[in-house]
């Protein structure tokens, strides 16, 4: 069930959004057989996929599908911004097979879908079953009894019309295997992988084979991608580059780079030299091996004795190298399996042992027909006798001791597909078919195998209690019992954020049946709307929903994955604005809190509350291929806050205004300039001839050099520069080309000079600025017409000017740019540019800021009298997405053209749109990764009773791929007496204490407060003498009358923060203080369920029993 509400609202990313590329591809039906299948010749019961079937497998063809290499960037820019153009077309080009419609399947099969390829062929023999629903989010209670492949295909072709989408319904043949660039297989036997596994690898050219599985809390991946498999970029990294400060004549040569940034080079590394001056020897463009690796400088394996001395400038660049793989097939890597996969470093034996495991099972189901039953002790022991059997036969590597009560997990688990684990798998798996298909990233070499036996409940479970219920949730039961099953319905659950992390949450947590009891509720609120960009990751919505409210949307979805969930859609954004939406007793009644954010400063907040309401958060974030995952559990963890990434470095103002050395500089110049010149100064204008008097007024007052700024910026606007035609928004353009990429650049070598040196003697001109050249302007050159025209169209867009349809002829704007007269420039002496790397601003203070204020004020008042009655301006807001509205023409033409006067690569618009556009890079694997990881914690969560050493923090990047995963870090506990606390920690004060009952209370627990206070409000200061006269007030009564706090009717406390001393005046950091003003009660709740819940969360976490019993202070 679904309801909307509307308020303020909130959105998600880490961390992203999309990206996009070139026209859009053409739809049409791809060369497929429409086979007109209803049923289709069906074998196969649909369980394990290891029946037989006979004759050729019938195909079906959904509409859909191409193979145009155009490339829609307004759908899959954030995907490009991973992959590049390349890859993508490659991904275009490439037809895949996934054989078994399981949940694990259908992830797969999504990711691929979203992803672009040419096309996807679904393969399975079997039915849809109930059981199936615990993990396929395709498949409703319809579709039961209905051929699975068939079943999936109008769903997926929904994500993508582009890529032509397919079934085959009977036994694969290895011959139909040719027609595939990859081939996934999902639910198949070891005989069967073997036989399609030495037929893909001997194919010429070779066929990618990947077998993966998941049974129950247990998955493994088989890579197999030839004989030589060529990986064109490893990491997918940019090129890592420096700045060279100086070359040794030496024998091996000694580079330094200037210590801007710390060098990313590492021994072994090949790179190129260019416009090095001096030892012009090394610009030949012949790769050299570095040596000797350190942050700021390097050696290079040549003789530079008899070369020219280096005299300045000069950049190093990396060259990246291909990779070639050598793959085994599957008979001899099940053998040899060499080197596994590490994914938690705890579990450093568990590979072998699963690896065994996964061909035992095959076994036990040739031999008996069936997967291990749930709970069945002897199928279990069924199963380790089979391990054993495997184990006694090995050659090398045989393993000493047997896990035995991890091989009964696994066999009591073993039918199941949990949807977290398909989801999970889903994103590594998919993400291998693209590196198959691509060469980009480095492929899974070979095996992977992984496991979350933590995520069991922490107590014994009865095996009756895993029988199942003729559900949709009975292969989750299956695994977790339904006394689990039901904590996880009856769950109250907040998710922040609908985008793309919040997309995939939605349908896990619908999936595994949470908030879908009678007792259960989901609230997910996000404030954004539906972009075309977001298509491509956020699969639950369509091209129809675009413009549409991203939570209500998603809901409506996930309520189709599972009617049964209770889930209430916001458009709010969670801060503190809207604490009236989410207040006390909204998060009072939470279960646990899932962030699906894409900024940190959202993030913070919301750990904030968690925090404060001790309510457990999972949080993750994605970027590109890079994904991680946090768990902040009450009391047992760190908070997301605890720890934080260094800030962003910023190039300094006077670097991107003067001195820029790199495109990026070039870019936040060209973004600052398109929002002051067409957004900041309309406004600004727009804010003058609302109210003249008013805004000159608060000019006058300011006095400083920015109001003067405003002032001098307003005036041009309506004064000389004032357009009334579009010939006028030509002239304006063209002569912004002229000031911007001629003039300044004559006045910055007029002041400094290509031989000036600096006060201490040293080369004005040395790395890392580049000295510039002016532009001369071109009617001929396509790119400064193409700036004129974006630049005059939305000066005119400004203006409310009528744009002619002949602005888009190129010759008839160059006509109409050469009439254009432009002025000839002399640059001037004395005139001051910041060099300064500290400087905040450019604007510089005037002993006659004031004179020269009046005289503006004056100038103006003339030029409003000129303006026809009711004029305003249109302020343009920036827009990265429509490429349409000529934002990135003129940002790109911008950012180019002054990379031209400093000799600095260009870059194409979409590359341009990347970095002015602060684009995320973001795909759905990792996305997909990463959310299946959060809800193999949910499951530990809202269970309850787990330690800190079940849970599992997580970085992952899968361009690699590497897996790091590790239990989560305590929180620090602080010590005082015989108390213990941590940042989980609040203190309850009851009774509406006065000041001087607060401070003494304190006193009592060898606490000396010296400063109080509420909010950024100081109530009470030890050193301020006026302050002694408080001491007397209620608590609330200070609130109220010195911080002015509005405290409502619902309102029953408030929270101080209080700095203290020890006896020994040591500063002691102790937790927030809440103070109780009104009866400790709770609307919806009596008094003696919140007196003890709060008594026993401060027994457990450090507090003397006494000081819990007195109702002095509790935990909050």
């Amino acid at each position: 069930m679904v309801s909307s509400s509307t308020s303020p609202h909130l959105k998600r990313p880490v961390g992203g959004e999309e990206l996009e590329v070139g026209p859009t591809r053409k739809q049409k039906v791809d060369g497929g057989t429409t086979a007109g299948m209803a049923g289709g010749n069906v074998n196969g019961s649909g369980g394990s996929g290891y029946g037989s079937g006979n004759g050729k497998a019938p195909m079906t063809a959904a509409v859909g599908g191409g193979n145009a290499m155009d490339i829609d960037e307004d759908l899959h820019s954030r995907q490009l911004a991973v992959y590049g153009r390349e890859t993508m077309r490659r991904l275009f080009a490439s037809n895949v097979l996934v054989s078994g419609m399981n949940g694990l399947g259908a992830e797969i099969a999504k990711n691929l879908v979203l992803a672009g390829v040419k096309s996807v062929t679904l393969h399975d023999v079997g039915n849809v079953e109930l059981w199936d629903l615990s993990s396929n989010f395709i498949f409703s209670e319809d579709d039961v009894g209905k051929n699975r492949a068939l079943a999936s295909i109008q769903k997926l072709q929904e994500l993508n019309n582009a890529v032509a989408i397919s079934t085959l319904t009977a036994e694969l043949t290895k011959e139909q295997l040719s027609d595939f660039q990859a081939v996934v297989c999902t639910d198949i036997s070891l005989e069967k992988a073997i036989e399609f596994d030495d037929y893909c690898h001997s194919h010429q050219p070779p066929i990618a084979f990947i077998k993966s599985e998941v049974r129950g809390l247990f998955g493994s991946v088989f890579c197999d991608f030839g004989p030589e498999f060529t990986v064109s970029d490893v990491d997918g990294e940019d090129p890592h580059t420096g700045i060279i400060a100086s070359i040794s004549n030496d024998n091996p040569a000694l580079v330094a780079c200037v210590d801007d940034e710390r060098l990313e080079f590492q021994d072994g590394d090949l790179v190129v030299f260019s416009e090095v001056h001096g030892m012009v020897e090394l610009n030949d463009g012949r790769p050299r091996k570095v040596t000797n690796a350190r942050p700021y400088s390097f050696m290079i394996e040549e003789d530079t004795t008899n070369y020219a001395a280096y005299e300045k400038s000069g950049i190093v660049t990396q060259v990246k190298q291909p990779k070639v793989l050598n793959f085994k097939p599957l008979r001899e890597a099940l053998k040899e399996p060499g080197d596994f996969l590490l994914s938690d470093f705890s579990k450093f034996d568990r590979p072998p042992l699963l690896h065994l495991a996964f061909q035992a099972l095959d076994k036990f189901i040739l031999e008996l027909g069936c997967f291990p039953v749930a709970g069945s002790e002897e199928d279990a022991r069924k199963l380790i006798s089979l391990v054993s059997d495997i184990n006694n036969s090995l050659e090398d590597g045989r393993i000493e001791d047997i896990d035995q009560k991890l091989l009964r997990s696994f066999a009591f688990g073993a039918r199941a597909v949990l949807n977290p684990m398909a989801a999970m798998f889903g994103g590594i798996v998919g993400q291998e078919v693209v590196k198959a298909c691509s060469g980009k990233f480095h492929p899974l070499f070979q095996f992977f195998y992984f496991d979350s036996v933590e995520s069991l409940p922490s107590e014994p479970l009865d095996p009756s209690d895993l029988k199942p219920l003729n559900s949709r949730y009975d292969a989750q039961i299956s695994v977790f019992g339904a006394k689990l099953q039901r904590k996880l319905e009856d769950a109250k659950v907040f998710i922040v954020g609908s985008g793309a992390l919040g997309c995939e949450f939605l349908k896990n947590v619908a999936l595994m049946g949470v908030c879908c009891g009678n007792e259960g509720k989901l609230t997910i609120t996000d404030d954004d709307v539906i972009e075309k960009s977001n298509l491509s990751r956020q699969f639950l919505f369509r091209d129809w929903n675009i413009g549409q409210a991203k939570s209500t949307v998603a809901a409506s979805a996930a309520s189709l994955i599972n009617p049964n969930l209770h889930i209430e859609a916001l458009q709010n954004r969670a801060s503190p604005d809207t604490e009236n939406v989410f207040d006390d007793s909204f998060w009072e009644n939470l279960s646990v809190v899932i962030n699906a954010l894409d900024n940190v400063n959202a993030r913070l907040y919301i750990d904030q509350r968690c925090l404060y309401f001790q309510k457990p958060l999972l949080e993750s974030g994605t970027l590109g291929a890079k994904c991680n995952t946090q768990m902040v559990i009450p009391h047992l963890t760190e908070n997301y806050g605890a720890s934080r990434d260094p800030p962003e470095k910023q190039a300094p103002m006077c670097t991107v205004h003067s001195f820029p050395h790199n495109i990026d500089h070039c870019l936040t110049w060209a973004r600052s300039e398109f929002e002051g010149l067409l957004e900041k100064t309309p406004a600004e204008v727009n804010a003058y001839l609302t109210s003249p008097s008013d805004y000159t007024s608060a000019m006058k007052n300011a006095g400083d050099a920015q109001a003067r700024d405003n002032l001098e910026r307003v005036l041009e606007c309506l004064g000389k520069e004032r357009c009334e035609t579009f010939q006028d928004c030509i002239t304006w353009a063209r002569l912004r080309f002229e000031d911007y990429f001629a003039n300044r650049v004559k006045q910055l070598t007029f002041t400094f000079p290509e031989d000036a040196v600096t006060s201490n003697g040293a080369p004005f001109w040395s790395a890392p600025k580049r000295f510039p050249r002016p532009l001369k302007f071109s009617a001929d050159d396509p790119t400064h017409v193409q700036f004129v025209m974006a630049g005059s169209i939305l000066r005119a867009e400004t203006f409310g000017i009528l744009i002619p349809d002949w602005v888009k002829s190129s010759r008839k704007l160059a006509d109409a740019v050469n009439n254009v007269e432009v002025p000839d420039f002399q640059p001037k002496r004395d005139v001051k540019i910041v060099t300064d790397e500290k400087a905040t601003s450019l604007s510089t203070a005037s002993i006659d800021d004031d004179a020269v204020i009046s005289e503006l004020v004056m100038k103006l008042e003339i030029c409003q009298k000129k303006l026809p009655p009711g004029f305003k301006m249109n302020p343009i807001q920036f827009e990265k997405d429509d490429d349409t509205n000529y934002h990135m023409d003129l940002i790109a033409g911008l950012a180019n053209m002054r990379a031209r006067n400093y000799s600095i690569p260009e870059v194409d618009k979409l590359k341009a749109k990347f970095i002015a556009g602060r684009i995320i890079p973001a795909i759905a694997t990792s996305t997909a990764m990463a959310t299946g990881l959060v809800c193999l914690e949910l499951y530990k969560v809202l269970n309850g009773g787990h330690k800190i050493e079940d849970y599992r923090n997580t970085f992952a990047n899968l361009a690699l791929p590497l897996f790091s995963i590790a239990e989560p870090v305590p929180p620090k506990v602080i010590k005082h007496q015989d108390m213990s606390w941590t940042v989980w920690d609040r203190w309850i004060v009851r009774d509406n204490p006065t000041l001087t009952e607060l401070l003494q209370w304190l006193k009592s627990k060898g606490l000396s407060a010296y400063s109080i206070s509420y909010g950024s409000c100081l109530l009470y200061n030890s050193m301020f003498p006026r302050h002694k006269d408080r001491m007397d007030r209620k608590m609330v009564d200070l609130v109220r009358e010195v911080a002015k706090a509005d405290l409502p009717p619902n309102r029953r406390h408030f929270d101080i923060v209080v700095a203290c001393e020890d006896d020994e005046d040591n500063d002691i950091d102790i937790p927030q203080i809440s103070v109780y003003f009104r009866l400790f009660t709770l609307i919806s709740q009596g008094r003696h369920q919140v007196e003890n819940y709060a008594l026993a969360v401060v027994i457990n976490h450090g507090f003397p029993v006494d000081l819990c019993l007195n109702g002095d202070i509790n935990d909050g």
